[in-house]
């Protein structure tokens, strides 16, 4: 069992996300982007305490029920993992991976509505980052995503098909460009380069196409052709601004240090559920639109009567879920680190006519150790790494009747599930969203109860709805 060791592998379940496990000598070995059925070679690459961790290298034997792949790209592209498998056995698959951690974490005892499927399978995304670079030392100029199992090779994915054609078509005309200017991209070991980032959105509902090319301040490029050249493409949507961003940041992330308007404006304006939204370069708003309508008509349904309620927003990001609640509560309180993301719901609300949300720029850490209103509903939707444990003790220490946490991290979620059923909330109910087809993410929604509220209000009123029903 040394490091760098390579074995043969029988998957026998999965864990979240998309992690299959296999046995070696009596421990267990997890090997991300592998499924159950499979027959796989791997590298072992960590070893644990409880379990060692291998790299697939390549697939023996594929699942019984494996189908023919429609993305060209699937076999180098790192951005989609489970093309081969039938959707409705991915969801299978998301809901057991899910409801395994809850399970472990010994969080049980609550009504499960299962999975709810993506409205669209294919060309869903309304973002998408692209990155310049090449496949090999010395390659041609590549745009695209990154290949599997590599840090710094970039495959062209001109034919992605989690993306609408005008993706795909600006992807190409821009590599096509770039690749006759014989510019630099960026090299992060090196830090020296020009080219870095393609941000392309797309409102699914509007139409509305905004593209961001991002560079480094290293040379200074004309653009006025380059922004001709997208300017003279035919799209299906429309294309309403292009943007230059300068980021010298060292790492491989998109950072915007400065931002110059090439063309139009430097928003798109969606649709979701009869409200408008402005989405401005560096905020956060849901990647599926039409699924996001979806999600958000689950936190409506779990949030339930909230007329005259106060109702905390927390992680609100462009304070989608708060405006679209806003019109049956008394008043939401949105609170978001990305001063950007709260100006935008501000103008959102303004856009939309509510007049009874309050936005709040600063880390909700912080922010509600100084709120005057008392809650009684919480909506959590934090990042990925879950709720800040000073921010959590606060959202407990509000006691309010419910909270409506929405993730899209399930491991994190189990963890802050578990503190806040030990200070006095119960999981209610769960349902799972298909926010991503075809990757290991899914979207997580749960109804949480104080229990004191529970067992006076919520337990009582069930109780007198079976004994009517009878």
């Amino acid at each position: 069992m040394k490091i760098g060791s390579v074995h043969e592998f029988d998957i026998e379940y999965a864990s979240f996300p998309s992690t299959g496990i296999a046995q070696l000598d009596g421990k267990e070995v997890f090997i991300k982007n592998t499924f159950p059925g499979q027959k796989v070679v791997a590298r072992l690459t960590k070893k644990k305490r409880d379990h060692l961790e291998a790299k697939s290298i390549k697939i023996l034997e594929n699942m019984d029920c494996a189908i023919e792949v429609p993305c060209p790209h699937f076999e180098l592209c790192g951005g989609c993992n489970s093309q081969f498998i039938p959707h409705d056995l991915q969801l299978e698959l998301k809901e057991k991976e899910v409801m395994d951690l809850f399970k472990r974490t010994g969080i049980a005892e609550f009504e499960f509505s299962g999975i709810e499927k993506a409205p669209e399978q294919f060309e869903y995304r309304n973002k998408m980052e692209f990155t310049f670079g090449d496949a090999e030392k010395a390659g041609p100029l590549n745009l695209g995503m990154h290949i599997k199992g590599k840090s710094f090779g970039i495959v062209n994915v001109e034919q992605c098909k989690l993306v609408d054609d005008d993706f795909r078509m600006i992807l190409n005309a821009v590599v096509e460009y770039f690749r006759g200017k014989e510019l630099p991209y960026y090299k992060v070991k090196s830090r020296k380069g020009y080219l870095r980032n393609l941000v392309i959105r797309k409102a699914k509902n509007t139409g509305e196409i905004l593209v961001n090319l991002v560079t480094t301040s290293q040379i200074d490029f004309d653009l006025r052709e380059f922004k001709e050249k997208l300017l003279n493409l035919s799209f299906e949507g429309k294309l309403v601004g292009i943007l230059h961003t300068l980021n010298d940041a060292i790492s491989d992330i998109v950072k915007i240090e400065k931002l110059n308007v090439l063309y139009g404006r430097d928003y798109i304006i969606e649709e979701i559920l009869g409200l408008k939204f402005k989405i401005s370069p560096g905020a956060f708003f849901q990647t599926n639109s039409r699924g996001a309508e979806k999600l958000y008509s689950i936190v409506k349904e779990f949030l339930g009567d909230v007329s005259s309620k106060t109702v905390f927003d927390l992680y609100c990001g462009t304070g989608t879920i708060g405006q679209i609640v806003a019109s049956d509560a008394n008043k939401v309180v949105g609170v978001e680190l990305i001063e950007d993301a709260v100006k935008a719901a501000s103008e959102n609300a303004k856009l939309n006519g509510i007049e009874n949300c309050e936005f709040i720029a600063g880390d909700v850490a912080k922010v509600v150790e100084t709120l005057v209103d008392k809650p009684d509903v919480i909506i959590l939707d934090p990042p990925r790494p879950g709720v800040h444990p000073k921010a959590l003790k606060h959202v407990i220490d509000f006691g309010a009747k419910s909270i409506v946490y929405v993730s899209c991290n399930p491991k994190t979620l189990v963890k802050d599930l578990e503190a806040l059923k030990y200070y006095g909330y119960k999981v209610d109910k769960v349902e799972l969203m298909d926010m991503f087809p075809h990757t290991g993410h899914v979207e997580t929604c749960v109804l949480l109860y104080n229990k004191e509220y529970y067992d006076k209000e919520v337990k009582g009123k069930v109780k007198a709805e079976v004994v009517t029903e009878v």
